[in-house]
């Protein structure tokens, strides 16, 4: 018996996929496995990866808030901000990690301060989790559907 997970921000509903197989959840508290007929459980979610996996593929996001309910058959995923490993730009986060890491530097008014100091640590999470998707090469798949595109 297969678990249904969605992934979905304020914007739009990011990923869906009705059979997986297991969700990693970067839940405030560690990281939580779940697997189908999980007891409910109603979660906040930290700054972290979800991995969601279906056979021998996987689909990678970077996580940034939020909060998760479990069900024995689905997971939600209510994203303050999600972003897809396949859809990180590398350029643009080493370039906004640089930019918050020298404002912080510089110094920065206190009203400032925070949204520099989460700015980094975004650009740091999407760089690591994208950097770990490429160091695997083509072992890592993404979850498609039955025709065989990409979802």
């Amino acid at each position: 018996m297969p678990i249904a997970v969605e992934v979905v921000t304020q914007e739009k509903i990011v990923f869906s996929e009705p059979e997986a197989d297991m969700v990693v959840i970067p839940a405030v508290e560690g990281e939580m496995g779940v697997l189908p007929r999980h007891a409910p459980v109603l979660t906040t979610l930290g700054y972290g990866e979800l991995i969601i996996r279906k056979g021998r593929a996987e689909e990678r996001f970077a996580i940034f808030g939020g909060v998760v309910d479990v069900r024995p058959d689905k997971v939600v995923v209510l994203a303050d901000l999600a972003e897809s490993s396949y859809e990180i730009d590398e350029a643009a986060m080493e370039a906004a990690r640089a930019s918050a890491a020298k404002m912080l530097q510089e110094g920065v008014p206190p009203e400032q301060n925070r949204e520099a100091l989460l700015s980094l640590r975004r650009a740091e999470l999407a760089l690591k989790i994208q950097r770990k998707v490429q160091g695997r090469g083509s072992s890592v798949l993404r979850i498609v559907d039955d025709s065989g595109a990409e979802e």
